[in-house]
């Protein structure tokens, strides 16, 4: 027999509509299967339908993180499927895409995503997407993933950090592009930070200051990279291209995506939440927790990411989740240029972006449009996920823009409770998170007894 959850609101957020309307899903077998755009009280006692009725809350689509590093199998001691997809599920994201690395084996083969799906298997609290990896020398393993089922590659123009996901040369990325033109639903993303000037010496202010590290990445890196990745696509233009993390603002970097894409080149953009909530010129000496690759920059570079969102030259926001083990982020030492490059923000992101863009004037509709469905269109999820559409999964998240909460290490659901957000006061908060039609999270009740969400 057919699961049916109708869930009512007077304030949903439909496709199309600036603001939340009164409207009720009708949500069977896990798909939405009607839209009535009326608020309907109780109308059946059916032990088979289950009612959710959300008031004055506002109903919207589950978030798609499409940039998570969940490091398992290899180093869950990071991080794990269950306790990332965990603090996912309490942010009111509802499907992630997992990086290709810092897993050990990192998913460059068919045998590593196997490896990977193996060890996700019956621990995810929402449904979970893999992203496959380019490194030097795997070019004849892409085709053989995309028929796996990845939805793109990543690789990197600079160390990632990692010695088993080496970085790519020109001729490396041109071998990879020269096989993936030829899957036109496939994407190639780029860590887009070239560093190719000679090593320079020893910083010589302490490793505990923030501009140090600054210095140590500057725009250059991410404006030559992005210089090399648009001269490429001109040369493979059916290849959907698209730049992960971008943090700086410089007019360099911004006029070279924006030519791209005037020139019809399939070139997409993200930032992350860290880029356009936190400052430079408001982190402290001795705060490795900060750190991430490329770096927070400075106040009138927050600006300008903000500006270029809101006027389309940036396409959506992740949370490029990296955590680690607290050893490995120095915190003892406060060694911002000795730790790792990582920032956790799974379950913060959607109230960090209201938080921010509220004071911007942002409808929660532009959040959402950066969140859920441009991200779910980047990731080839486009016609399942991040809109509320017939045919669409039931996916959705019961909230409250209004609430406000501090964030404590106690509220933290990832592994490793280390955030840069913490002491921090957001508004918006998730009461409820729902993966096709069955509730995942609850604020009150605390997570579903069985992981129900789906590998993709």
């Amino acid at each position: 027999m057919s699961a049916t959850t109708i869930v009512t609101g007077l304030r949903v957020l439909l496709p199309g509509n600036s603001l939340p309307r009164p409207a009720t899903l009708t949500i069977t077998d896990g798909k939405i299967t009607a839209i009535d755009e009326t608020y309907r009280t109780r109308d059946t006692t059916s032990d088979q339908v289950k009612w959710v009725d959300a008031g004055e809350r506002v109903v919207i689509p589950g978030v798609v993180d499409a940039h998570v590093h969940l490091n398992e199998p290899g180093r869950t001691d990071w991080e794990g499927f269950e306790t990332g997809t965990k603090a996912a599920a309490s942010g009111g994201v509802t499907c992630v895409v997992d990086m290709p690395l810092n897993s050990i084996p990192p998913t460059c083969t068919v045998a590593n995503l196997e490896l990977k799906r193996a060890a996700a298997s019956n621990k995810c609290h929402v449904d979970v997407a893999f992203w496959g990896g380019v490194i030097p020398g795997n070019q004849d393993h892409l085709s053989p993933l995309v028929d796996a089922g990845v939805k793109g590659f990543k690789c990197f123009l600079i160390d990632s950090g990692v010695e088993e996901f080496p970085c790519v040369s020109e001729s490396d990325t041109r071998k990879a592009m020269e096989v993936l033109q030829h899957s036109p639903s496939t994407v190639l993303l780029f860590h887009a930070e070239l560093d190719s000037a000679p090593s320079d010496p020893k910083p010589t202010q302490p490793s505990t200051m923030y501009s140090t590290f600054l210095d140590s990445r500057p725009p250059k890196l991410e404006t030559d990279a992005i210089s090399l990745i648009t001269r490429l696509q001109r040369s493979y233009p059916s290849l959907r291209c698209h730049i992960v993390h971008l943090s700086t603002a410089s007019e360099g970097a911004l006029s070279l995506i924006r030519e791209a894409k005037s020139a019809g080149l399939k070139l997409t953009v993200e930032t992350c939440f860290h880029y356009l909530c936190l400052s430079a010129d408001d982190i402290p000496s001795g705060h490795p927790e900060f750190k991430c690759c490329p770096p927070i920059r400075e106040q009138n570079n927050r600006q300008l990411l903000w500006e270029a969102l809101l006027d389309g030259t940036i396409d959506c926001v992740v949370s490029d989740h990296s955590p680690c083990v607290t050893e490995l982020k120095k915190m003892d030492e406060g060694d911002i240029m000795g730790a790792w490059g990582g920032i956790s923000t799974l379950g913060l992101g959607l109230s960090l972006l209201w938080t921010e863009g509220s004071k911007r004037g942002v409808p929660v509709a532009r959040i959402l449009e950066w969140t859920s469905a441009k991200t779910a269109e980047h990731a080839g999820l486009g016609d399942v996920k991040g809109q509320f559409k017939v045919g669409y999964d039931g996916d959705f998240v019961i909230w409250d823009p209004d609430a406000e909460f501090t964030v404590t290490k106690e509220l933290l659901q990832f592994k490793n409770k280390l955030s840069p957000y913490e002491g921090m006061t957001l508004r918006g908060r998730v009461s409820s998170t729902w993966v096709r039609g069955t509730r995942v999270y609850d604020s009150e009740e605390g997570f579903g007894a069985t992981a129900s969400g789906r590998l993709l």
